[in-house]
C-alpha cells in the first residue's frame, strides 16, 4: 500500500467515524429540565425573594435523606399554612415526587425511597406563612 491510498483510507474511516457519530448523537433523547423554561425565568425574581426570605432558615434541619431507612425525613416550620415538597430527579423527569403540604399536614413526614432512582436529587421546600413566601432547597445523593 502507498502512502496515496493509506491517506484515502485515513479519511474515509474518519468520515465514517464522525458519521456514526453524528448519527448516535441525533438519535440521544434531551429533555428539557422543564417544559415552560420560559415562564420559569419571567418569575425569577420572586425565586429569588422566596430564597432571600428562607435564608434564615437551614435546609438541613428541615430536609434530612437517612441512609439506613432509604428515606427523606422533613420536619415541617411552624409557620406553615400551605406548601409545596418536590423531590427532583435531574436524570429522570418521570421519577419527580411532588407532595403537597397544608397546615393540617403532619410536623414530620416520611418519604420512602427506597424504589426511587439511585444518584442525585434536589429535595425543593416552598411554603407560605400566610405574610411571606419561603423557599430552600438540598441536594441529597441516594447510594
Amino acid at each position: 500500500m502507498n502512502w496515496g491510498k493509506a491517506i484515502i483510507l485515513v479519511f474515509v474511516l474518519f468520515a465514517g467515524f464522525i458519521g456514526t457519530m453524528v448519527v448516535r448523537m441525533s438519535r440521544q433523547t434531551i429533555d428539557l429540565v422543564r417544559d415552560d423554561y420560559y415562564q420559569d425565568e419571567m418569575a425569577y425574581q420572586q425565586q429569588i425573594d422566596r430564597v432571600a426570605n428562607a435564608r434564615e432558615f437551614d435546609p438541613a434541619t428541615y430536609i434530612q435523606y437517612q441512609t439506613e431507612s432509604q428515606q427523606v425525613k422533613l420536619r415541617l416550620p411552624d409557620s406553615l399554612q400551605r406548601g409545596t415538597l418536590t423531590l427532583y430527579c435531574p436524570a429522570d423527569r418521570k421519577q419527580d415526587v411532588r407532595l403537597p403540604l397544608t397546615a393540617s399536614t403532619q410536623v414530620i413526614t416520611v418519604v420512602p425511597m427506597q424504589k426511587r432512582q439511585r444518584g442525585l436529587w434536589r429535595a425543593q421546600l416552598a411554603w407560605s406563612d400566610g405574610k411571606r413566601e419561603y423557599y430552600t432547597e438540598r441536594e441529597l445523593i441516594l447510594p
